[in-house]
């Protein structure tokens, strides 16, 4: 390339254009980088020897790292995005990847061991997600910039997302940010700035609020989830978490309204990841006092959910308050085992339908 450039004259400025190749490899210290970058600003020469190197490299790291070939290939698309999508498809899915990216870090943060593999929906791998974000935010800046805003009918609804700080959002700022937490935080907030309906940034953030033991800011955002949630699924999540609240609060009953609600309207039975609705609810019965409606739920979760029994035994085994109640109540032992043999080895006794 060298070469190239040098042949058809003595002044094409060689010293710089070995400084220039050893900026694009970052091997230049910072005084050798600015008269570099100097004399580039002002040499046509040595601008488009620039330009030819810059698109070689980038050509050479996209066919050495498949992520970056992905990111390049979702930028040169991210214009097409922009012109055949509308402006609220587009900030939904940048609102997403915040989310996305959030969760994961909030999950990191919060409980690695168990909630990673806990949660309904596994939190996404970091570094592919920011890299395909920035090629999405790369190829939305890139329609724009070519439609122009004053040709676009869509352009006031992107307008109203800085997409440029999104792009160091998901370049070098989070670096800044100390903790996973406050990383889950900053980008789950970011989610609902860009797109305030985002039910599930929403619940995150509600769910870290009850994580640092801000219940009243946690319930609140709970029941406006549950309240207006357009997904039945995040309705489930938001009268769940409601459920634990009251219940660690000792307000059993009114965490058994949330946690009936879950069965009642038939979301348990539609969407078997919320089977542990009915532990719940024989919970609360268990801690009331209500040994026969306790047994009859317990019995029913056996029947209805099979495949969950390793995680139900597990449960029964991992609850305290549970097994106290059991303990303190005359005979309810003996009927746990005569009830639900199977939490304890034995086979299947027949199933009662509660009311």
């Amino acid at each position: 390339m060298a070469t190239q450039w040098n042949s058809g004259s003595a002044d094409l400025c060689e010293h710089f254009q070995l400084d220039l190749s050893a900026l694009l490899d970052g091997e230049l210290d910072e005084s050798a980088s600015a008269r570099a970058l100097v004399h580039l600003e002002n040499c046509p020469s040595c601008h488009g020897f620039f330009d030819d190197s810059r698109r070689c490299l980038r050509l050479h790291l996209d066919v050495a790292d498949p992520e970056r070939l992905l990111a390049h290939v979702t930028g040169l698309t991210g214009q097409e995005l922009a012109g055949g999508a509308t402006a609220i498809e587009l900030v939904h899915k940048l609102a997403t990847i915040f989310y996305q990216l959030g969760k994961a870090y909030v999950l990191a943060g919060v409980d690695p061991d168990w909630l990673r593999t806990r949660v309904f929906e596994k939190a996404v791998d970091v570094e592919p997600t920011q890299t395909r974000g920035r090629g999405f935010v790369d190829g939305v800046l890139l329609g724009q910039a070519e439609e122009g805003a004053e040709n676009s009918r869509e352009s006031s609804r992107l307008g109203r997302v800085d997409w440029r700080h999104a792009r160091s959002m998901l370049n070098g700022r989070l670096k800044e940010i100390a903790t996973p937490v406050e990383k889950g935080r900053r980008l789950l907030e970011e989610a609902l700035a860009a797109d305030p309906t985002h039910e599930e940034a929403r619940l995150y953030l509600a769910f870290l609020h009850a994580h640092e033991g801000k219940r009243l800011l946690a319930a609140r955002e709970y029941g406006q989830i549950f309240d207006s949630a357009m997904s039945p699924a995040n309705r489930g999540h938001a009268a769940v978490q409601l459920g634990k609240l009251y219940e660690a609060e000792g307000d059993h009953r009114r965490a058994l309204s949330y946690f009936r609600w879950v069965s009642v309207s038939g979301l348990e039975r539609e969407d078997p990841r919320f089977y542990f609705a009915l532990f719940n609810i024989g919970l609360q019965y268990a801690l009331l006092g209500d040994q026969a409606r306790s047994l009859r739920y317990f019995r029913l979760l056996l029947d209805r959910h099979p495949d969950q029994l390793e995680d139900v035994v597990r449960a029964f085994a991992t609850s305290p308050r549970l097994q106290a109640a059991v303990e303190r109540q005359r005979g309810f032992a003996t009927a746990l085992v005569a009830t639900c043999p199977e939490l304890f080895g034995g086979a299947s006794a027949s199933s009662a339908e509660p009311t």
